[in-house]
């Protein structure tokens, strides 16, 4: 079955989705950050709800602009970072028993161009992750301008969500 395409702007890049599988278009940069968060089922359970309703992003600082509560595919939502403004629509999501998360695409007046996703896991020990994984490259000048720093700024965020949500599912740990 068909799915019905997207009616609001195009992404602004073609490998729409591919952060599900881990994967890196050529001529993008690639951003890999896995963070622990804890341990036990009650400690995935809030991760997850924390990623899934924004409370995460909204716990790191940026600015989230969207009409959904939670996270689904198709949903749009402008994260704001200071006077940036940028523009996504969530791509994919997944809710399984021990792998919950999603990931967004730019669209058009983002400063950058790929996908992101945040994914929460809980391995066969128990232990629960978080992982940022993204594929990007410039789109704005200023984005072009910053070079190795903008890659900086990516990492040091991927890391402070997985420092926030190791914060917000402290009081849980088994």
């Amino acid at each position: 079955m068909a799915s019905t395409p997207p009616t609001g702007p195009p992404f602004t890049y073609e490998d729409v989705g591919a952060t599900r599988e881990d994967l890196c278009p050529p001529g993008f940069h690639r951003l890999h950050v896995r963070t622990r968060i804890g341990e036990g089922e009650a400690v995935f359970r809030r991760a997850s709800e924390a990623v899934l309703t924004w409370e995460m992003h909204r716990a790191v600082g940026v600015g989230i602009a969207t009409a959904a509560d939670r996270v689904a595919p198709d949903v749009e939502v402008t994260v704001r970072i200071g006077p940036v403004r940028a523009p996504c629509r969530v791509v994919w999501t997944a809710e399984e028993p021990r792998r919950t998360g999603w990931a967004y695409g730019t669209l058009p007046g983002h400063p950058e161009c790929g996908e992101e996703s945040f994914v929460v896991d809980r391995t066969g020990d128990g232990t629960v992750w978080l992982t940022v994984t993204a594929f990007s490259r410039p789109a704005k000048w200023y984005a072009r301008a910053g070079g190795p720093a903008t890659r900086g700024l990516q990492n040091a965020y991927a890391h402070r969500c997985g420092t926030v949500l190791r914060r917000i599912c402290a009081e849980l740990e088994d």
